[in-house]
């Protein structure tokens, strides 16, 4: 299964770029996801629940981030073993460009399935793999650019800023 796509996040280049190396932030962006630890250097263990049709595994897997050109590009490559369900793999090689309403994600996807996974055929296994890879990029947008701050009496932002823009991750993260 192969898909193309990109959307756009409003944040710094350098925030998103930020945000793709954070276990926290991949965690709540990897939907199922029970449990991640590592790092962008060595790579990441996770714990993955998910139900594709009629068959629920937990996969147990590794991700690992390669052709790292900071902010501007990065592979994300896992695999992840479900017991009798089976196996999954694939690959995300991500771009970052500078756009004017903030960062254009660029992602390429590709995913392949084996065992009782395998056999539920193509089309299942296509339409999961697409909702699992928006999901992922809808989380991390969702991560990145924050909820929106709520408005004062004056109609600036909760901080005082009139800047009418969502706190970034990283502001978030560091409270500043």
């Amino acid at each position: 299964m192969q898909l193309k796509d990109s959307r756009i996040i409003s944040a710094p280049r350098d925030e998103v770029w930020a945000a793709l190396l954070d276990p926290e932030v991949l965690k709540a962006s990897v939907p199922g996801c029970q449990e991640m630890t590592g790092n962008a250097d060595d790579g990441f263990e996770a714990t993955v629940v998910q139900k594709v049709g009629p068959v629920k595994a937990t996969f147990k897997g590794r991700v690992v981030l390669s052709d790292m050109t900071a902010p501007e590009q990065l592979t994300l490559t896992g695999e992840g073993k479900g017991g009798a369900a089976g196996f999954a793999k694939g690959s995300a090689r991500v771009d970052l460009e500078e756009d004017p309403e903030g960062t254009r994600l660029v992602y390429d996807v590709e995913a392949k399935v084996g065992g009782k996974l395998a056999q539920l055929g193509s089309r299942i296994i296509d339409g999961f793999a697409k909702k699992m890879a928006d999901q992922f990029f809808e989380r991390l947008q969702a991560k990145v650019e924050g909820p929106a701050e709520a408005e004062t009496d004056e109609g600036g932002t909760a901080d005082g800023e009139e800047t009418g823009k969502k706190p970034g991750w990283i502001k978030r993260t560091l409270g500043g």
